[in-house]
């Protein structure tokens, strides 16, 4: 028997973004809780949520063959209920240890996840003859928002973060089964290598520069979902529901960004369109570092998710037209790299918190920025060969 409403491709795969980042994101506004309840401190917390940073980069790295032997939608069908069940059950840790151990098969469904749903994204692109990807990850943002506003209003009722998360199964369950019940994934690109990339890809010194173009974004995005929450209860001593509606400030402008994303990149120069957002995402930084009162520090979350929104897909597509070796080899070299700052950095920005202040959380962002503004160059285009015929 087969579930669900029927739905052309790319709402789907936009249906699938959006479900995944709803379930993964109802965790994030409910962190200071979690914090209070183990007794701990920002250091102890932050390495504890690197057991999610280590499953995702062990599944992203050796999921590949399991997820084609499988089959995509069996995979995914399974994964994104599974995941929300394993975040209700790592709610019940006691201690930073046990919470880091299991959040591992967290990170591990994670990585699945993602590799099912980006290839399903470029395929469909490819299927269509038209750009989804920035408007995909738009949906990831807007189901992070979403899970922000509800995890903040759930928050402020007082019910326990173990109680809010073991809520969401049936939801994301029914979630998945109505929207990707008649998920079937598209046919490979033609024309596409079917050889095996290397598990670890080793980076060129472009490869590099583009990493340091988002890697602002990415270590600053992380740190918006990871700490915003805490840092407006500490700073400001928000209560639970305006301590939450930080994490769906980060993520709502950050998906109202990538909706317009496409559309500035055709207009405008990357190079251009990637200085304006670093310096969009350097005053939100500049902003949260030296908020006086709390308004300055939501405005600063917004700039934050701006200014983060594009850098990353600017960035692969930049490596994807490198011609020094086949696309797959330079995608997945930044992939790797970029997405390991992204998982294991604001975790580990947790020992800053502890030692310096919770503001320093984002203020290490601003050396990162000036990186990204002086290695924006490597985004440029390269110029088109002529022919000339004698």
């Amino acid at each position: 028997m087969t579930f669900g409403i029927n739905l052309p491709p790319q709402m789907k795969v936009f249906g699938a973004f959006f479900v995944y980042s709803f379930c993964m994101g109802s965790m994030f506004p409910r962190l200071p809780e979690i914090q209070r309840a183990m007794g701990v401190g920002e250091g102890q917390l932050g390495l504890a949520l690197i057991g999610s940073a280590v499953g995702t980069l062990i599944s992203l790295t050796f999921a590949g063959r399991f997820i084609e032997a499988i089959g995509y939608r069996r995979v995914l069908l399974t994964a994104i209920p599974l995941l929300s069940a394993l975040y209700a059950l790592a709610m019940w840790a006691q201690g930073p240890l046990v919470f880091f151990l299991l959040l591992i098969p967290v990170g591990l469904t994670i990585g699945c996840i993602e590799i099912i749903i980006n290839i399903e994204a470029d395929r469909v692109e490819h299927a269509i003859g038209r750009r989804i990807m920035n408007r995909a990850h738009a949906f990831w943002s807007l189901g992070f928002f979403a899970a922000g506003m509800v995890g903040s209003f759930i928050a402020q009722t007082g019910l326990a973060p173990r109680y809010h998360l073991m809520l969401m199964i049936p939801v994301i369950l029914v979630a998945t089964l109505v929207i990707l019940g008649r998920f079937q994934p598209a046919a490979h690109r033609t024309g596409s290598s079917t050889d095996d990339t290397p598990h670890l890809a080793r980076p060129t010194v472009t490869i590099m520069l583009l990493v340091g173009v988002c890697l602002s974004a990415m270590l600053m995005e992380g740190a918006g979902i990871d700490w915003s929450a805490i840092y407006m209860r500490d700073v400001f001593g928000a209560a639970p529901f305006w301590a939450g509606i930080a994490v769906a400030t980060v993520a709502g402008s950050q998906a109202f960004a990538r909706f317009f994303a496409d559309g500035f990149v055709d207009r405008y120069n990357p190079v251009a369109v990637a200085r304006t957002l670093l310096s969009i995402l350097g005053l939100g930084v500049l902003l949260v570092f030296f908020a006086p009162v709390d308004w300055s520090a939501y405005l600063g979350f917004a700039l934050i998710g701006i200014g983060s929104s594009a850098l990353f897909p600017l960035a692969m597509s930049a490596a994807a037209q490198q011609t020094d070796r086949p696309a797959a080899i330079n995608v997945a070299a930044l992939a790797q790299f970029s997405f390991t700052a992204f998982l294991l950095g604001p975790p580990l920005l947790g020992y800053v918190a502890e030692h310096f202040g919770i503001q320093w959380t984002f203020g290490v962002g601003l050396p990162l920025v000036v990186l990204g503004l002086v290695t924006a160059h490597v985004l440029a285009p390269a110029p088109a060969t002529k022919v000339v015929t004698p």
